[in-house]
């Protein structure tokens, strides 16, 4: 049964610009947009958003929904949920899973588990280790969204710390290559040096200087010269300080770059003098920095050193985030209010809207050249997201989604709100209201 709606009466916020206008979707996609009037539609139900904001749906291209083998602290059902609650219409999951997403087989397990429970569209990435390199290569680069390393430490088996095989990887892998850049000896080195100032007892104000920006450096620039070398396709994600701006060029077409970046929104909005109230629950890996930092990034973003902004979406349980630092994992849960965060940016003046959008939206798409999605464009998929930007909304346990319950934003008065998400042109989100009918797509990607 095809369905036919139009959205009138929004105000369209796409590649750059701002209009008046409407949109008619048909079935799964955005039929035809309207800067005028509105042709007589037979069949077409009206939803009129009376001056509201429309946005394409945002991509995070570095999600943690725990699944499989961590369903305690999240799943892909509860996660996505949350996701669409906050205008998120597609996501890419990381392999650092239990078991690790080592195989082909087990990769393609993850998505036939997704297909019957992901209420947006997701992807997953193929994890890499020291030994796995045959297997890495089999990857379909058409409909896998790419390949992580963790250059740093990570759940399992999954660091990959032996020279051989990092050079292995960067030269051999035709595919995207997304990293987590941490030197672990460095790491090392400074966990120490607190554990003889404080005994087990360090205090989480510490976290940024232990896995410091120097630390960071370091292995970003390792993937960057081994990237360079090999002409190797690079991601690195989570970009945390301003020591690693320099490693890259502000091109805004991402055509161009065979280097990309990806800053998450907890580096944006967060500093080390945020520890003293929130503690372990803005505990990331890599962590929280200085202001400087802070500042560094928000710039590095405008100028087009960092490239798309994401979440690094990881719940834990909230008893477990009240350990003590040494014993608290580290990672949060953001995908339900990301793009409420940086739309403060906007209520501020420090950011437009069509930034946001840009670096939420257009950027995963071009960077990861994913199909058809990521733009407010005719014959693509209608991934939409209706905004209020007059209408304040408070996060607070009765509206959190995740299955961890809890959120670093708690009490926090937002100055926007989202009304409804569109996944593949299904109402999905509408209100508060969820709409479990419906499941996402598999991303597929034009490469």
């Amino acid at each position: 049964m095809s369905t036919s709606i139009i959205l009138k009466n929004a105000y369209i916020v796409n590649e750059g610009e701002i209009f008046k206008g409407s949109i008619h979707l048909e079935n799964n996609f955005i039929k035809q947009i309207f800067k005028s009037d509105i042709p007589k539609i037979d069949d077409a139900e009206i939803i009129d958003l009376e001056g509201k904001y429309l946005l394409p749906g945002v991509i995070d291209d570095q999600v943690h929904f725990r699944e499989p083998g961590m369903t305690y602290k999240g799943d892909i059902n509860s996660e996505s949920k949350a996701a669409i609650a906050g205008g998120v219409t597609s996501y890419m999951d990381m392999p650092n899973n239990n078991p690790p997403i080592l195989t082909q087989k087990l990769l393609e397990e993850k998505y036939e588990n997704a297909a019957n429970k992901s209420i947006a569209n997701y992807s997953f990435y193929m994890g890499t280790s020291n030994g796995n390199l045959n297997e890495v290569l089999k990857t379909d680069p058409k409909n896998v969204c790419g390949v992580k390393v963790f250059m740093g430490s990570s759940t399992g088996n999954m660091l990959v710390n032996n020279p051989e095989s990092l050079v292995n990887l960067f030269s051999k892998c035709k595919m995207l290559i997304a990293t987590h850049c941490e030197d672990d000896t460095t790491i090392k080195r400074n966990l120490d040096s607190f554990k003889k100032l404080f005994g087990e007892d360090i205090p989480v104000s510490k976290h940024g200087e232990i896995r410091s920006a120097e630390a960071c450096y370091l292995s970003s620039a390792l993937a960057v010269s081994l990237a360079k070398k090999y002409g190797s396709r690079l991601h690195v994600l989570h970009l945390s300080s301003a020591l690693e701006m320099n490693l890259f060029e502000g091109d805004k077409n991402l055509k161009n770059k065979h280097i990309t970046t990806e800053v998450c929104v907890h580096h944006l909005l967060f500093s080390d003098k945020d520890y003293k109230e929130k503690g372990n629950f803005i505990k990331w890996n890599p962590s929280i920095k200085s202001e400087n930092d802070r500042q560094a990034l928000i710039i590095a973003l405008k100028n087009n050193k960092l490239d798309i902004v994401a979440t690094d979406h990881a719940p834990h349980l909230e008893e477990e985030k009240r350990r003590s630092y040494l014993k608290a994992p580290s990672g949060g849960p953001l995908v339900q209010h990301s793009l409420q965060a940086m739309l403060e940016f906007y209520h501020k003046g420090e950011m437009s809207l069509p930034m946001i959008v840009e670096k939420m939206c257009h950027a995963p798409a071009d960077c990861f050249k994913v199909e058809k999605r990521g733009f407010i464009r005719q014959g693509y998929f209608a991934d939409l997201v209706v905004v209020d930007l007059a209408s304040e909304y408070l996060v607070s346990k009765e509206n959190i989604l995740y299955k961890c319950a809890w959120s670093p934003f708690e009490g926090k008065m937002f100055k926007s709100k989202i009304l409804k998400t569109f996944v593949n042109g299904n109402l999905v989100f509408d209100e508060g209201k969820i709409n479990e009918n419906h499941f996402g797509m598999r991303l597929t990607f034009e490469r």
